[in-house]
């Protein structure tokens, strides 16, 4: 007597209150960009997930949007990226970027240990801050198998100093008599979150701007081969076989990287890049709607205080460290 294969759960009911808790997000987030869609979805799916008994049903799709909509935000994302403008930004501040990101990503994976750190806070609080907050988390926690409240304790920590980098880095960078020039590249390399470098920059100057804007453009970019270095390291320490690779390997990391050369052939148009980042930051949005959803705040408040304090001293060590490189190198800020 054969057996029917199990029937698939649905995905609708979960992914329809996603898209519905992203959408309001993205509303709010247009009110208050410094804020923004991704973490308005978070917040609001943890507090629907806590403060109200959902039904099993809700599941699957949110489920679905925390794990393979996070992954389409990130091809979208690609699409918004131009490499001549990275290039330019590379010409500029390459050496400053390059060794803000080291940094970063060394002073994580060494204060981790000190503080015991769980592996995959660390490295999501890592490339987080060393690359570009929400971003790189979103494509780093499907190869690292982050649970949802990893990725949302990471994100929450990240987005806290985006926040105090707002308010922190203008005055700081009058009160140090910074460029225009020099405070652009401080900003696209000590900020993580682009409309948090936007904002911070934008208060500088007009010049402070367009510097750090580009110069978090290269930054985006890192995601690539940091993503793939992560995969080896996963690889390794699980003594993966060809057909493990296979399943952790990042695919959708391919799709951000064809849809930035597409977009930077010119061929899908002037608007292709706006109208990309749109799709990109409303599926983060959507996705993190998912997260929250999955996200249990009693076992986010055991994860402690420790995750937060190594999210402070890695922004520390990256914020600083931009403008002791820039010193270094130029002789000026």
């Amino acid at each position: 007597m054969s057996t029917s294969p199990p029937v698939p759960p649905c995905r609708a009911p979960g992914l329809l209150l996603c898209l519905v808790i992203g959408g309001a997000a993205w509303l709010l987030g247009r009110a208050w960009p410094v804020v923004g869609a991704a973490v308005f979805a978070l917040v609001i799916g943890i507090a629907a997930n806590n403060l109200f008994r959902l039904p099993a049903s809700l599941r699957p799709g949110a489920q679905f949007a925390a794990k393979k909509v996070l992954q389409y935000a990130i091809i979208a994302l690609g699409g918004s990226l131009s490499l001549a403008q990275v290039a330019e930004a590379g010409r500029q501040s390459l050496a400053v970027m390059l060794c803000t990101l080291a940094l970063g990503l060394t002073a994580a994976l060494v204060l981790g240990r000190l503080l015991r750190v769980q592996r995959n806070l660390t490295a999501l609080v890592g490339v987080g801050t060393a690359i570009c907050g929400g971003s790189a988390i979103a494509a780093v926690a499907p190869i690292l198998d982050a649970d949802d409240g990893e990725v949302a304790f990471s994100i929450s920590t990240v987005f806290l100093f985006n926040l105090a980098a707002v308010l922190i880095f203008p005055a700081a960078g009058h009160a140090l008599g910074l460029s225009q020039h020099g405070f652009g590249i401080w900003a696209g390399t000590g900020i993580n979150d682009t409309s948090s470098v936007v904002a911070a920059s934008a208060a500088y100057g007009a010049e402070a701007l367009q510097v750090a804007t580009v110069t978090k453009l290269a930054r985006t970019l890192m995601i690539v081969p940091v993503a793939f270095a992560i995969l080896l390291l996963v690889a390794r320490s699980r003594e993966a076989s060809g057909g493990h690779l296979r399943k952790v390997m990042p695919w959708f990391i391919f799709g951000f990287l064809a849809l930035a050369l597409v977009n930077s052939s010119g061929l899908l148009g002037p608007s292709f890049p706006h109208w990309a980042g749109l799709a990109g930051k409303f599926l983060i949005a959507v996705a993190l709607a998912g997260v929250g959803l999955g996200t249990d705040l009693r076992r986010l408040a055991a994860t402690g205080a420790r995750p937060i304090l190594l999210g402070l001293l890695v922004w520390a060590a990256v914020a600083l460290g931009s403008l002791a490189l820039q010193f270094g190198l130029t002789g000026q800020v």
